[in-house]
């Protein structure tokens, strides 16, 4: 094994590595890993503390035991009866029933087994049954019902081996028992269990079919059930309410709902009464068909049979209501609850907030929970997290975790559900070492990321044009068992053609073999398109075609878009042709497309007749549709038709957006209407729509040019592109007093849009003085206007301001972008400042993803400008900080480790580094065997081969 390892490496290495290797293999090869020993409590102090106490007299009359009660919990209990079987049953029984009356504690299924062992080992039988059949009842897992399970079947055993602790299962025992399983769908232990029963001579009734045929049904397996309705006849017995109720569950499970009506429909025939399950299982039925106004039919027709509305059957009705976005009929039923004197349960109450969220009235959603929580009702882990989720979509991340701190408050566990909606928020909000920083707590609370988490972290670092990062991401989720699907590497490719890299992009299919869709192809059409390669567009559109992938409304939208910039109309037309003959309607988008081609040859005429068709189409124009008129207009000098097509879109209910505003603000100042173009930005502020940067930049261009002619009388155009190279403060000043005297509030959005301008020209001490400015008017800076001003002086290698503001940032509980970070962590070092650089590097390790860290700031950072020995160093410093990598983080490590070890082959080092280093990361980036006590060599010798 050795002599081959070291074969693969002469062909790699200089001798010095070779050699250097050999020592460490050997080393190696007698190396093992110690098995972990965690230390775990055992709660025998705690026993022994228990048992001293039992063992005084009248200890139910001990105050101590009063101060012990609230620190006992189920495990205590199970210590204390386990280690010491020869406890007096009447003592365990009573301390037993003395903690079970508390409101929250909840015994376990362990600790009831506990207790069984005392009863029969005294043979104190009749109260040992009551016990067992609340242990079964206390099942909450289906881990506990395997627990219960195998438990159960020792006692029930036939072999003389523990004789003391036999205690043969009753007819009710067994009946409990199927009844668990069946609740936790655990058909192949139920089926040993019926058999188990016919072994031991038990005669089933009817309590035990029903509870067979209740599991098969729960599962949609009616064949499988009906075999258990032909032994209750064998039997001697009839089928019940409860038979065929489930039976009708198993239909409705198995999509079929007029079979489960044709049941519903025999049971009086057969002299059985239908209840309010019978009817909730078919309402429910009919719903999950979408056929709900049969649902409601039958609904009404519950009285006919002397039945009621359960919680259950409105809920049931409500949730299909909503989901179907008839929500009045939702909410009309919702009050008719309280007329039934049915009062909604939080299962009620979340399918509503649920709805609410969808409707994006949070505002009224979270009334609804503090409402719930008034009467009585506690939320749940699912209500919480539809509020969340609806929080975390309208960008109101901070309302989101006001949630969650009063999800926990309550003792209400997150859930991986609960994080992918707080990441998707992050994510939405550019906020992703926020995102990245998530997954460190779900991670360490012990809940696994799923593909959807890592999608939506693929999606943010994509979104960022964080590549790198998103490719290192797809390593992690591999490396954490997690498999990518084709919506992670669909991120990828819209951002590597975003950049303009489409070959790449294509490549990137065609190498890891990547499973395409519609989306991926309209992607990489729309990314030839943008780089001027219509002919393989049109060539990847054939592909697809000829792959059997359907092309949908957006492909041929790129399609069409594509073909009109490229200026072929012909071909385009050809195209909408072919959508009608294929079944799609035409969208709005396809002739805002066409639309904009017209006008922007200033072709009025044909564009309004093609406006006016929209209407005989049945449909209706978009903020975009009448943005291209007004951008049109407004370019032609016609203000006046601009600002009609303006007031027509807002009487027919389309809102104006950013860019519809900024056209006619643009508009007004060009023909020096400039207090008309601010009586835009007052109206745009009014109706709730934010000001861009470039709404600003145009508004400063033409204040330039104001100055500029009242000062030389040329009337001189100013490009916006270099309005953030020549304003001065003086000018962003004029621009507030002109906001302020047409009632424009001055927000801190307003000054992070021109701070951020003027940090891009690197033009720092304007940047401060508008700092100051808001800071006198009262306002705050964000974070944004922190990053800004971080970077900008970083840039400017003025790292002790940058130092002083990521300070205050800190103190804010603000979390500094780890770009910002990566700039001035590289700088103090290229500065010689190694200690200070140091300093920073470690007052920044809480609160981040630890990968990441090392993503950004060591590798993209550090080791990209050439400082590979700090860092090497900062590695160490995480390492003793505790910091957690994961092993694909290490093999990085590992790979940059060996690459700049080997040198460049002549002789020479291009760092140094102790042997420690190398065994280390060495340990941490390979696999091990499955004892996980020695190296897999062979994997170790891969690694070199990378």
């Amino acid at each position: 094994m050795m002599i081959r390892s070291t074969c693969i490496l002469q062909q790699q290495a200089p001798d010095h590595f070779i050699n250097k290797f050999k020592y460490f293999s050997s080393f190696l090869l007698h190396y093992s890993v110690p098995p972990s020993s965690p230390i775990e409590e055992t709660g025998e102090d705690s026993a022994s503390h228990l048992l001293s106490l039992l063992s005084l007299p009248n200890w139910q009359k001990n105050p101590r035991l009063k101060t012990l009660i609230p620190s006992i919990s189920p495990s205590h209990i199970t210590s204390l009866f386990n280690d010491n079987p020869n406890l007096k049953p009447q003592t365990a029984l009573s301390f037993f029933n003395i903690l079970s009356q508390r409101s929250n504690f909840r015994p376990s299924v362990e600790s009831f087994a506990s207790l069984l062992t005392i009863l029969i080992k005294n043979r104190f039988l009749n109260v040992a049954e009551k016990i067992r059949i609340s242990m079964v009842k206390a099942c909450e897992t289906d881990d506990d019902a395997r627990f219960v399970l195998g438990f159960l079947r020792k006692m029930n055993a036939d072999d003389d081996e523990d004789s003391e602790c036999k205690f043969k299962l009753s007819i009710r025992c067994y009946n409990t028992l199927l009844m668990c399983l069946s609740r936790f769908s655990m058909i192949d232990d139920m089926k040993y269990v019926f058999l188990e029963m016919l072994d031991n001579e038990i005669m089933p009734n009817i309590y035990t079919y029903n509870s067979m045929v209740n599991g098969y049904c729960k599962l949609g397996k009616v064949d499988a059930a009906g075999l258990y309705v032909t032994k209750i006849a064998q039997a001697g017995l009839s089928p019940d309410t409860h038979t065929y109720t489930s039976l009708i569950l198993g239909h409705c499970r198995n999509k079929d709902v007029d079979s489960a009506h044709k049941v519903f429909d025999v049971m009086p025939k057969k002299g059985c009464c239908r209840n309010e399950v019978s009817y909730t299982n078919l309402i429910h039925g009919f719903c999950e068909e979408n056929r709900i106004d049969e649902a409601l039919k039958l609904f009404h027709r519950m009285g006919d049979d002397n039945c009621f509305p359960t919680v259950r059957t409105f809920t049931v009705l409500i949730s299909a209501l909503s989901k179907s976005g008839r929500t009045a009929e939702a909410w009309a039923l919702y009050s008719k609850m309280s007329e039934k004197s049915c009062e909604p349960n939080a299962h009620t109450y979340t399918v509503l907030i649920d709805a609410m969220c969808k409707e994006k009235k949070l505002n009224e959603a979270r009334k609804l929970l503090y409402g719930m929580e008034a009467k009585g009702v506690e939320g749940t882990v699912v209500t919480y997290n539809a509020l969340i989720d609806g929080f975390c979509k309208e960008g109101k991340v901070e309302s989101a975790f006001e949630m969650l701190k009063r999800m926990e408050k309550k003792r209400l566990k997150p859930n991986v559900r609960t994080y992918n909606g707080l990441i998707g928020g992050y994510c939405k909000g550019d906020n992703i070492h926020k995102a990245m920083a998530l997954l460190d707590k779900m991670m360490k609370m012990k809940l696994s990321p799923t593909i959807i988490t890592y999608n939506l972290l693929i999606n943010g670092q994509c979104k960022h044009n964080h590549v790198d990062s998103a490719y290192r991401l797809i390593g992690l989720m591999k490396d954490n068992g997690v498999l990518p699907d084709e919506w992670t590497y669909s991120a990828l490719i819209e951002a590597l053609c975003k950049r303009g890299s489409v070959e790449e992009a294509h490549l990137l299919l065609k190498e890891k073999g990547i499973k395409v869709n519609e989306v991926t192809y309209t992607t990489l059409i729309n990314g030839y398109f943008q780089t001027g390669k219509a002919d393989l567009s049109m060539g990847l559109f054939k592909e697809m075609l000829t792959n059997d992938f359907s092309p949908n409304s957006w492909t041929y939208n790129v399609l069409i878009h594509g073909l009109c910039k490229e200026d072929t109309i012909q071909e385009a037309l050809m195209l909408i042709g072919k959508m009608i003959k294929i079944g799609f309607e035409v969208e709005i988008t396809t002739y805002t497309i066409f639309i904009e081609h017209l006008l922007k040859s200033f072709d009025f005429f044909e564009a309004h007749k093609l406006f006016n068709q929209l209407g005989a189409s049945g449909l209706k124009p978009d903020v975009c549709t009448y943005t291209s008129f007004i951008l049109a207009y407004c370019t032609q000098g016609m203000i006046k038709e601009a600002e009609d097509m303006m007031n027509e879109m807002i009487q027919k209910g389309v809102k104006p957006d950013t860019a519809t505003y900024t056209v006619f603000i643009d508009a007004c100042c060009h023909v020096g209407q400039i207090n008309r173009g601010f009586d835009f930005l007052k109206r745009m502020m009014d109706a709730g729509c934010e000001p861009s940067q470039h709404t600003y930049a145009i508004i400063l261009k033409h204040l330039l040019r104001k100055n500029y002619k009242s000062n030389t009388g040329i009337d001189n155009a100013i490009p916006v592109n270099t309005v953030w190279k020549i304003m001065e403060f003086d000018d962003a000043i004029e621009l507030f007093s002109e906001m302020v005297k047409q009632g424009c509030e001055l927000k801190v959005n307003t000054f992070d849009a021109l701070t951020k301008g003027l940090c891009k020209e690197r033009r720092f001490e304007e940047s401060l003085k508008l700092v100051n400015h808001m800071l006198t008017n009262g306002i705050s800076p964000n974070e944004s206007i922190y990053t800004s001003l971080v970077n900008c002086s970083c840039y400017l290698k003025m790292f002790d301001k940058a130092l002083s503001l990521v300070n205050n940032m800190v103190e804010n509980g603000i979390l500094v972008d780890l770009e910002s970070y990566k700039l001035l962590i590289c700088g103090l070092y290229e500065e010689g400042k190694h200690e200070k650089g140091k300093e920073v590097f470690c007052g920044l390790l809480d609160g981040y993803n630890s990968d990441e860290v090392v993503w950004t700031i060591l590798l993209d950072g550090l080791l990209k400008r050439g400082l590979v020995k700090r860092y090497f160093e900062l590695v160490g410093v995480m390492e003793e900080k505790g910091c957690h990598l994961n092993r694909y983080t290490y093999q990085m490590f590992f790979f940059v480790c060996k690459k700049k070890w080997s040198g460049s082959g002549s002789g020479t080092h291009t760092m140094e580094i102790e042997g420690s280093w190398f065994i280390r990361s060495f340990f941490k980036a390979c696999p091990f065997s499955d004892e996980g006590k020695s190296v897999n060599m062979g994997n170790l010798v891969s690694l070199f081969q990378y």
